[in-house]
């Protein structure tokens, strides 16, 4: 009996060692550690939060981005020159312990309020500010305008292969995708209300993340880049823009408006401001001529009487 006891606990024992030598692949995000098999699935730490995630299901935005500021020396990221509407890039964000974004997020004193996709929707305000709930951002547009080429791209092909390499790739159900495409310009519209949104579904901020990171070169996926080879032949894209939409609008005021928006309105402002000041002085202009035309005429009348 003895020997069998013994035996069975030298295989318990290899197993262990065998599971610590063999550890198993993040496949959908490679920002992690300290992985292993827990009830059939692979779980890891994700790195920067320690948080457990699941590698079958795609890592929430907030846990990501706490990654990257792990490896980043700067703690922002470069941005499109026109990317506007995402005005401070990467920052080291507060989750939750399922992931999910803090409605309030800080860097030293400055704090701001975010939505569901972790961008900011208020002014940056000191520590008392308050922020009630975290706003759920209901669409997401991506816009992406490819290289110039002689002939458009076919529009239904092209939908068709966004739309099943977002649902494969990214797990989210079809009915939240709808693509447009006007030559050179492909709009990948994700609307997710949350009255819609199951706890099951994955989230759009989510997939925005990561579709975003793909195109740009930079995936999140263990050596499993995104293949955007369409018609046999590999799309390139010259700029990717992401705009946001909430259930609730934003709360930012005239002074947060980057300066070109600024500018533009002044311009607005001034040329409004000089059609009125030429359309006074010209009606000035034609009221004096009439009263001179009029006097002179009177003259002329008196002229003739005498």
């Amino acid at each position: 009996m003895k020997p069998l006891c013994g035996a069975a606990l030298l295989l318990l024992f290899c197993a262990a060692v065998c599971a610590q030598n063999n550890p198993c692949i993040c496949e959908k995000n490679k920002r992690v550690t300290n992985c292993r098999q827990e009830n059939g699935a692979c779980w890891c730490d994700s790195v920067g939060s320690g948080v457990s995630v699941n590698c079958n299901k795609l890592t929430s935005k907030c846990l990501l981005m706490k990654a990257e500021m792990k490896g980043s020396k700067s703690g922002r990221r470069e941005k499109p020159k026109d990317a506007f509407e995402d005005t401070d890039g990467l920052y080291d964000p507060e989750c939750e312990n399922t992931g999910v974004f803090k409605a309030k997020q800080c860097n030293g004193t400055t704090c701001w309020c975010v939505n569901t996709a972790g961008v900011r929707r208020t002014d940056k305000h000191d520590a008392d500010l308050k922020c009630d709930q975290l706003v759920r951002t209901m669409r997401i547009i991506i816009e992406m305008t490819h290289a110039e080429r002689n002939a458009p791209l076919d529009a239904e092909s092209l939908q068709r292969f966004f739309k099943e390499t977002i649902t494969s790739r990214y797990m989210l159900d079809g009915r939240y995708i709808s693509i447009v495409y006007e030559k050179p310009s492909i709009t990948i519209n994700l609307k997710q209300n949350s009255s819609e949104k199951s706890s099951g579904d994955v989230d759009i901020a989510d997939v925005a993340y990561y579709f975003e990171k793909d195109v740009k070169g930079d995936s999140i996926f263990h050596d499993n880049s995104l293949n955007l080879s369409f018609g046999n032949e590999r799309l390139h894209f010259e700029k990717t823009l992401v705009y946001y939409l909430d259930e609730i609008p934003p709360e930012f005021s005239m002074k947060s408006l980057t300066p070109g928006l600024i500018a533009v309105i002044v311009v607005v402002i001034v040329a409004i401001v000089a059609g009125i000041v030429v359309l006074v002085l010209t009606r000035r202009r034609k009221g004096k001529y009439v009263k001179a035309e009029v006097k002179e005429m009177n003259e002329m009348h008196r002229g003739l009487n005498a």
